[in-house]
């Protein structure tokens, strides 16, 4: 069950989304990645129906949704959503929060569906419990398993987990994920945590000020930005200046024209070694799995993540030339 915006446009005094096309195709994990004020949030909402386009179509499973003249209600979508904020009824237990929107729609195994989905969440021990009596993470949840129990051919995600502590966000990541692909579901994920895209998602769209800068998958994003809001968003960005000679830079030997050049790199594409390119130590930071080096090579400060020996120079074994 895919989902497809066509020249998506939203404005509230000032354009919010300009000309959105987007596709997520059936069975995938999509992320809409993000700084606060880029359009993901009403890009979601749009789909969802909670809000309606100034102009462009919004097509789920091929069915249009939303277009000129039509916007379908969120409950006529087949569609299920989960708030930043829980959204959890604090006067029902949690059984009841599930069963809720199947009690609606007049389904006749509403305690049996919201049984099974809880047990997906691993929660059906919790099931006669108040929302006030859990964890974040358990409120959470108990909103995955109210909108995975209308068995929704598309799952929505609005900054699922940005409340939660970082050890139950990892730990939530991979259970959300693999809940996803256990049932085969469409998810669209909107989030600002660049790990929780590249972790969580097969394919992520980076946004800025309405428009799509870069569709690719996680690796393509990280290593392989197509610019410098992109590489600089998606992780830490070292830059530098280097010279180009036979259509190969000095630097990570990465394909350039002859002349001057800048190369972009990841921290952990640096190694120390005994010639090169010379380097600096001006700060060390031991982070557990590797330390992170504060290096200045030339004019320029980068940084380094790596376990290697500090040595008086560098190389880079991944690298790619700056666009913009």
């Amino acid at each position: 069950m895919g989902v497809d915006l066509v020249g998506v446009s939203k404005s509230w005094g000032k354009p919010i989304l300009r000309g959105l096309d987007l596709h997520v195709a059936t069975g995938e994990l999509f992320a809409l990645l993000g700084p606060s004020g880029c359009g993901k949030t009403t890009a979601l909402r749009i789909v969802a129906g909670l809000e309606t386009p100034d102009s462009g179509e919004v097509r789920v499973d091929g069915q249009l949704v939303a277009g000129p003249g039509l916007s379908l209600p969120p409950e006529a979508r087949g569609l299920g959503m989960v708030f930043q904020s829980y959204a959890v009824w604090p006067h029902m237990t949690v059984l009841e929060n599930v069963a809720w929107p199947l009690r609606l729609r007049g389904s006749a195994d509403a305690v049996k569906s919201a049984h099974a989905a809880l047990d997906k969440v691993r929660l059906d021990g919790f099931a006669d419990r108040w929302p006030g009596t859990l964890s974040g993470g358990q409120q959470q949840r108990v909103a995955i398993a109210r909108a995975l129990a209308t068995k929704p051919r598309v799952l929505l995600l609005d900054e699922p987990l940005s409340n939660l502590d970082a050890g139950l966000r990892e730990e939530l990541r991979d259970q959300v994920a693999g809940l996803a692909r256990e049932a085969g579901l469409t998810v669209l994920l909107v989030t600002h945590d660049q790990e929780e895209a590249l972790s969580m998602c097969d394919r992520v769209a980076v946004l800025a000020e309405g428009v799509i800068q870069q569709v690719g998958t996680p690796r393509e994003i990280y290593l392989r930005p197509k610019s410098r809001f992109v590489a600089g968003f998606v992780g830490i960005l070292n830059v530098l200046a280097t010279r180009a000679r036979s259509g190969r830079t000095d630097l990570g030997g990465v394909e350039a024209p002859d002349g001057e050049a800048e190369i972009g790199f990841r921290p952990e594409s640096v190694r120390f070694t005994e010639t090169g390119v010379a380097c600096h130590v001006e700060r060390a930071v031991y982070r557990g799995a590797f330390t992170r080096y504060h290096l200045r090579v030339g004019d320029r400060q980068i940084v380094a993540d790596t376990n290697d020996a500090p040595q008086a120079c560098i190389r880079v074994t991944d690298a790619w030339r700056m666009e913009d």
